[in-house]
């Protein structure tokens, strides 16, 4: 018998779920229904179903709908890709009322929120899955085996610099990511990639967390720093934004178009807002140390407006250090072939023996967006998983231990002061 999926939340990174469970994994699994605050977005889900995998269109419910739909459709799993300050929400209602759960990354995005997924999945006994992509991606799990393998012994400090470039990382700043209470910032929404890649690399969870970060490239204040005269709200229909290098247009895209340009009405979500505009609560420059429980301190930096994307790490250890420098593609959000997110222009790890001669380590190579990650994760939810002596699955747990240390990177930047994890959560 087919597993049966609903989904709340049929925006840009929606069709990552609904289009695996069409087409790869079609025979073991069903899309029974759609839920969103846009009948236009839902439309378009069922439109690509029916007209590129020859699905039957499924049920639609408004967003004030959502129980409604679980008494209708008693699905399997529900599938939560909505705005992040409302993963908590869709999340808890559904194992109250008996389901289990998938959720796009980052779980939720304040302490409070955290902590009532973890009290309602205590007394429901419902699983919640949180995808972690990077895991999966072969570079990132071959850091885990050199770890675990002791190649350089006790690592005791790791130094991770991520940077996102003027096309993806300004995407940030012009979607409902640039206001903290919709994303919890960079630090969680993007970062619990990040944060999560190092607790699964360690084995470990963070202890104390101490961050800066400033809003120093994008933002009007900023824009007029540096002497830019031509402002506007947002692209569509503006003659500014065709000299703008940080525009995007709408109307480049089916996908654009159809998920954003035609659903403003029901919707009212404006997806090309200008990155130089005045509201904007999130930074883009952000560092932060943190304490492990093993002791490793990690360091780490996000800049959002770099020439170049992707990540330098390095681990330093009892018994030498290791190296990995990885380039992504450049991708927006909808803007695109889902195999573009993620997909890596140089892989590159380096071992550095304490008293041998450095060596570079094969890394095999991996089809689809992040790096190869994205498959084998799909297939990890959707098809029959394989025995994974890495424990690549990401739990509530996992979940949760990722976007604390964003949190608590949060609160150190308004407070000055250093953060305790312990004093965040009740396990």
């Amino acid at each position: 018998m087919k597993k049966r999926y609903v989904q709340v939340g049929t925006g840009g990174r929606a069709r990552f779920f609904y289009e695996a469970v069409a087409s790869t994994y079609h025979e073991t699994s069903e899309m029974v229904g759609f839920c969103d605050v846009s009948q236009t977005r839902m439309n378009y889900a069922n439109h690509v179903l029916e007209s590129k995998y020859g699905q039957k269109a499924v049920p639609t419910y408004h967003y004030t709908e959502f129980d409604q739909m679980l008494d209708d459709l008693k699905p399997d799993y529900v599938i939560v890709t909505t705005v992040d300050r409302t993963h908590h929400d869709y999340i808890i209602r559904s194992m109250e009322k008996g389901y289990d759960v998938i959720s796009e990354k980052p779980m939720t995005i304040d302490e409070e929120k955290t902590q009532a997924i973890l009290d309602v999945q205590k007394k429901t006994g419902k699983s919640l899955r949180v995808t972690f992509n990077y895991r999966y991606a072969p570079h990132n799990t071959k850091i885990r085996e050199l770890i675990s393998q002791g190649i350089i012994g006790d690592v005791f400090s790791i130094h991770f610099e991520w940077l996102l470039n003027t096309e993806h990382g300004a995407d940030y700043f012009r979607r409902w990511h640039r206001n903290k209470v919709n994303s919890g910032g960079l630090l969680v929404h993007k970062s619990t990639h990040h944060f999560d890649l190092v607790n699964f690399w360690l084995n470990s969870y963070p202890k104390t967390v101490f961050a800066f970060g400033d809003l120093n490239f994008y933002g009007m204040k900023n824009a007029e720093k540096r002497g830019v005269k031509d402002f506007y709200y947002r692209s569509y229909g503006s003659e500014k934004a065709k000299n703008d290098p940080f525009a995007i247009d709408l109307e480049s895209s089916e996908e654009l178009r159809e998920l954003y340009l035609k659903a403003e009405e029901d919707s009212g979500y404006i997806r090309d807002r200008s990155v130089f505009s005045d509201d904007i609560s999130i930074e883009d420059t952000l560092g932060l140390t943190a304490k492990y429980e093993n002791n490793t301190i990690l360091t780490y930096s996000l800049n959002a407006y770099m020439p170049w994307e992707g990540f330098n790490v390095s681990f330093n250890g009892s018994k030498g250090r290791i190296e990995m420098k990885i380039v992504e593609r450049s991708y927006i959000n909808a803007g695109g072939d889902k195999d573009d997110e993620g997909a890596l222009e140089v892989k590159e790890i380096m071992v550095y023996p304490m008293f041998g001669k450095p060596y570079e380590v094969d890394i095999e190579s991996g089809e689809g967006g992040h790096g190869g990650g994205d498959p084998v994760l799909l297939n990890d939810i959707f098809g029959v998983p394989e025995e994974d002596p890495y424990n690549r699955a990401a739990s509530h747990i996992d979940g949760a231990m990722s976007i604390l240390t964003g949190i608590a990177g949060n609160k150190s930047i308004a407070s000055g002061m250093p953060v305790d994890i312990q004093s965040l959560l009740r396990f």
